[in-house]
């Protein structure tokens, strides 16, 4: 197990070592859910999802529904944002449109090559494609699903269109599920299949024991479909063949079609999590060569999954604390947990800052810069965490950043004895990095997105240009 003692500081203030603040953007002082960062031409665009709520919008002079935040990060040092796309009415994940992801036309089949594109989920109700060719008049081009009751956080495969989006489907026995569809020709989605685990698809009976194994998202790589169901409680990791998934067993009619058997078709294997545990993000770091058994004639390269949980209580009341993990998957029917990491209250008295403490998610990019050396982690008022994973048996804490406080960060309240116990902390909610090795980290509490870079002993980790 490893554990980040970190140094202790007052809360408010800037805190880092081995990283630094290159830029900041407050986004309207909207609270930010997910960054995406593209590369189109010779700029780079952040795409961030906000989670529902209203606020002015300078550039119009008109209040809006928080929506999907474009900013030009071209120049780190000095990020613009260039357009706010409102988002549904509503409060939290009722309202927003927490989930972006993009994909360039010429990488996709049938895409336009001259256009880029936007996936984003709209509040709980849809998810929808725009028109990004020009960030500063994006245009919707098309809904592709409508009429769900839940969404949240989407993949979206570039080299063959494939996206993977998480709803709310009537009838099914869970809070959310998976809907696969065929963006390859992003003005004609194509519906391929919905999935979930044996026993919550709609024909099941209803059972309060797999209500509780709602889906929060799918990772993949390779062949493989990674994906995590629970965020802090009640985890289960699943591993999928994906021309399995995407084919359905073709012995049988109706291949598709979500019975029992084609349910369980694609599954290579499945693991429970401690009910204490859940399986927010899944993500695979394949190919370890790991340094501690360089000596070994066997074992000496392995696939690891990192799994981590999401803090969802504040002040670390009423929830386990929540972590990162890491489970070797080498042999993929065999899975097993290795080690873990967290941050240790004791290096900022975190418990006592007010708002979130643990993690919430990973970093996705598997940009060469750090794939199978570092990972970041969103760890809400403990900031962006980062960690040396060359060598997942022990992995180690080498950097961080705790952004401070400003005018526009919100307060997060508990209860004490009945009555709201409120302060102002930072709440680092997820990351990002891009192909140059800049990091994005957005903030719940309404401060914006901070963007850093590694220095010192982290950066020469790093496999930087």
């Amino acid at each position: 197990m490893a554990i980040s003692n970190g140094a202790v500081a007052q809360a408010g203030k800037e805190e880092a070592r081995n990283m630094r603040l290159v830029g900041h953007v407050d986004l309207h002082g909207r609270n930010a859910y997910h960054p995406t960062i593209h590369q189109q031409g010779n700029r780079w665009i952040a795409y961030v999802g906000h989670h529902g709520g209203l606020a002015a919008n300078p550039g119009n002079r008109q209040s809006e529904n928080n929506g999907t935040s474009i900013v030009d990060v071209t120049d780190p040092k000095n990020p613009r944002q260039l357009f706010h796309i409102p988002g549904e009415k509503g409060e939290g994940e009722v309202g927003g449109a927490q989930m972006v992801r993009m994909c360039a036309g010429k990488m996709l089949s049938k895409g336009d090559p001259n256009k880029f594109y936007l996936l984003r989920s709209l509040g709980n109700t849809a998810h929808e494609l725009w028109d990004v060719i020009k960030p500063e008049q994006p245009t919707l081009l098309k809904t592709v699903v409508s009429g769900i009751k839940d969404t949240h956080k989407n993949f979206w495969e570039c080299d063959t269109g494939i996206a993977y989006l998480v709803s709310g489907v009537d009838g099914w026995k869970t809070r959310r599920m998976l809907q696969i569809f065929d963006l390859s020709d992003p003005v004609n989605p194509r519906h391929i299949r919905d999935f979930g685990l044996a026993g919550q698809e709609p024909s099941a009976p209803e059972s309060k024991e797999m209500r509780r194994f709602d889906l929060h998202g799918a990772i993949r790589a390779g062949n493989r479909i990674y994906m995590g169901y629970g965020t802090f409680l009640d985890g289960v990791i699943q591993i999928l063949d994906c021309d399995k998934l995407l084919r359905g067993n073709s012995a049988v009619a109706n291949s598709l079609a979500p019975t029992p058997d084609n349910l369980t078709y694609p599954e290579v294997t499945r693991l429970f999590t401690s009910p204490r545990m859940g399986a927010h993000t899944t993500f695979p770091v394949l190919g370890v060569d790991v340094p501690e058994f360089a000596r070994n004639s066997d074992g000496k390269t392995r696939d690891i999954l990192v799994v981590v949980n999401e803090s969802l209580r504040n002040e670390c009341q009423a929830e386990n604390r929540q972590l990162a993990y890491f489970v070797d998957i080498t042999t993929e029917t065999k899975p097993w947990p290795i080690s873990n990491f967290q941050v240790a209250d004791a290096g900022g008295n975190f418990c006592e800052r007010g708002g979130r403490f643990g993690t919430h998610s990973s970093n996705e990019n598997m940009t060469p810069i750090y794939y199978k050396r570092l990972i970041f982690l969103a760890y809400f008022n403990a900031g962006i965490r980062a960690v040396d994973i060359r060598d997942p048996w022990s992995p180690k804490e080498v950097g961080y950043y705790i952004p401070p406080i400003t005018a526009k960060t919100a307060q997060r309240c508990t209860k004490v004895n009945g009555v709201d116990r409120c302060k102002v902390a930072i709440q680092t909610n997820n990351l990002e990095v891009d192909d140059r090795g800049f990091i994005y980290a957005a903030d719940r509490a309404n401060t914006g997105m901070h963007i850093l870079e590694l220095t010192g002993s982290a950066r020469a980790i790093a496999k930087l240009p």
